[in-house]
């Protein structure tokens, strides 16, 4: 091995292994104090976890350009499209979230317990029996306070593009509604479209080193992000969608798409700066 490769090699074993350690002393620091606030019913720990997501970004190299502003009114649902993992410690270092997740999720490792601790609401979609109580949890938890956070998708993409959004995962904010003091939810529309790598645009081509398609490993594709070193992110928030009793499921979700889809297109062709 040439002393060039071989300094590479160092470098990038090092750069992980900082990585790891830094994430592992967060946690250890903030652990404590949140599984305190979480047995005892205390509200701070929905803004610990954005302490961690924020170290998280910080220490991987992500680097997060905000556009617009998340709404203050309550209840309030957060519909953005999804291409990788990162969209989570990214969001969740903008504003004190909680996310809707695939049942499998929960038995992850490492990720899975994060998941937990964050109070994720976890779902099995495939499971029409328990689909009543699901969407009573999530409406309870919109009506509670808790802004959560729906990737309406269904699944990852590449991170080009928006895969056509599921009107039947928005039945939360619709059940809602009943509970919500002024008759409304409110779900805002966000796109997340990952921008630069090393201070450079990042094309269509190297785009792969961000998104995280579902059949990728997720190991490798750890080691490749953190290899990158530098990633920007554009976070667009939209202009909210306001669903009441009466309210057109479908068309409202149709709007939302559309929406997501604008901005999402806009950051991907450079119409706004990183």
């Amino acid at each position: 091995m040439s002393d060039k490769r071989r300094g590479f090699s160092l470098s990038y074993g090092f750069r992980i292994a900082a990585v790891a350690t830094g994430l592992f002393l967060v946690t250890l620091a903030l652990l404590p104090l949140h599984l305190f606030c979480l047995a005892f019913h205390i509200r701070l720990w929905r803004r610990i976890p954005r302490l961690w997501h924020r170290a998280a970004c910080f220490l991987i190299g992500i680097r997060i350009h905000v556009h617009g502003e998340l709404l203050q009114r309550r209840p309030l649902m957060i519909a953005a499209n999804h291409s990788s993992w990162k969209d989570i410690i990214v969001l969740g270092a903008i504003a004190d979230v909680v996310y809707i997740s695939k049942a499998e999720v929960k038995a992850w490792p490492i990720l899975g317990t994060l998941a937990r601790l964050q109070r994720t609401i976890f779902v099995v979609r495939e499971e029409r029996r328990k689909a009543g109580r699901q969407v009573n949890e999530i409406a309870e938890r919109l009506v509670g306070g808790e802004i959560v956070v729906l990737f309406p998708e269904g699944t990852t993409s590449d991170g080009n593009r928006l895969f056509p959004i599921k009107s039947s995962l928005f039945g939360a904010a619709v059940s809602a509604v009943d509970r919500s003091p002024d008759g409304k939810v409110y779900v805002q529309p966000v796109a997340i479209a990952y921008t630069g790598i090393r201070g450079v645009p990042m094309g269509r081509y190297y785009r792969s080193v961000a998104a995280w398609p579902g059949d990728v490993e997720l190991m490798p594709h750890l080691k490749g992000v953190i290899r990158a070193g530098a990633i920007e992110v554009d976070v667009s928030f939209g202009e909210p969608v306001e669903f009441e009793k009466g309210s057109n499921r479908k068309q409202l979700s149709a709007l939302i798409e559309e929406r997501i889809r604008q901005m999402l297109s806009e950051s991907l062709r450079g119409h706004r700066r990183f």
